[in-house]
C-alpha cells in the first residue's frame, strides 16, 4: 500500500517485461491516466473526493514534501511529537472494526524514535514530487494488475478510473479494513495476494 503502490507501479511501467503481476491496494497519489475519453460520474466524484480529502486532512502531506526537514527536527527532538504525529494516522485512516493496537503503534513509533529515521522517511515526499506518475496518451502499465480496495482507505478509485491506467485482472472489494491493511486485515490482503498469483498463466 502506499508508498510501496507507487514503487511497484514504476517497476511495473519501467520493467514490466520482468514482472509477472502487480498486486495493489492502493493508488499512488500522483497517478493520473491520460485522459482519451471523458471522465464518468463516478470518476468525476472520485476526484472531487480526493480534493475534498486532500483540502482537510493532506497538510501532513504538503509539510513533508515541502519541508521535510524542518518537521524531522522537531520529531526528532520529542518523542511526544512523533508519537502523536504517527498515531494520529493511524487513528484517522483505519477501519474503526479493525484498530491498531497500542502495542502495535508504540513499536511502529518506537522503530523511528530509535533508529532516527523519521526524517528519511520523509524524504521520499519530497523526491517523489518530481516524479509524479502521469501516464502518457496511450500509455498503460501493462502488467497484469490485481487490486483489493479497503472500505476505510483514504482513497477508493473507482474501477473505471484504475482501468484506464492499467491491465486491471482482479478486483476485490474488501468488506473491512482501511489504509493499513497489512496491519488491519492481514489475512484477507495475504489471501487476495495468493488468489492472484496463484491464478497467473
Amino acid at each position: 500500500g502506499d508508498i510501496g503502490a507507487g514503487v511497484a507501479t514504476w517497476m511495473a511501467r519501467r520493467h514490466s517485461g520482468r514482472m509477472i503481476g502487480l498486486h495493489l491496494n492502493y493508488l499512488p497519489g500522483s497517478y493520473a491516466p491520460a485522459r482519451t475519453s471523458e471522465l464518468n460520474h463516478e470518476d468525476l466524484e472520485f476526484l472531487d473526493s480526493v480534493a475534498d480529502w486532500y483540502a482537510k486532512n493532506g497538510a501532513y502531506g504538503h509539510l513533508q514534501s515541502t519541508r521535510p526537514l524542518t518537521l524531522s527536527y522537531g520529531l526528532s527532538d520529542s518523542p511526544a511529537g512523533l508519537a502523536t504525529w504517527i498515531a494520529e494516522k493511524f487513528h484517522e485512516w483505519s477501519d474503526p472494526s479493525t484498530p491498531i493496537s497500542l502495542d502495535v503503534m508504540l513499536a511502529n513509533v518506537m522503530i523511528y524514535w530509535l533508529t532516527n529515521s523519521i526524517s528519511s522517511s520523509m524524504r521520499v515526499y519530497l523526491e517523489s514530487s518530481s516524479t509524479p506518475l502521469k501516464l502518457e496518451t496511450g500509455e498503460m502499465i501493462s502488467v497484469p494488475t490485481a487490486f483489493a480496495r479497503f472500505p476505510f482507505e483514504i482513497s477508493r478509485p473507482p474501477r473505471s478510473w484504475v482501468e484506464r491506467g492499467y491491465n486491471l485482472a482482479r478486483w476485490t472489494d474488501m468488506p473491512r479494513g482501511g489504509h493499513f491493511a497489512a496491519l488491519e486485515a492481514p489475512q484477507l490482503l495475504a489471501d487476495d495476494i495468493q488468489a492472484f498469483f496463484l491464478n497467473r498463466d
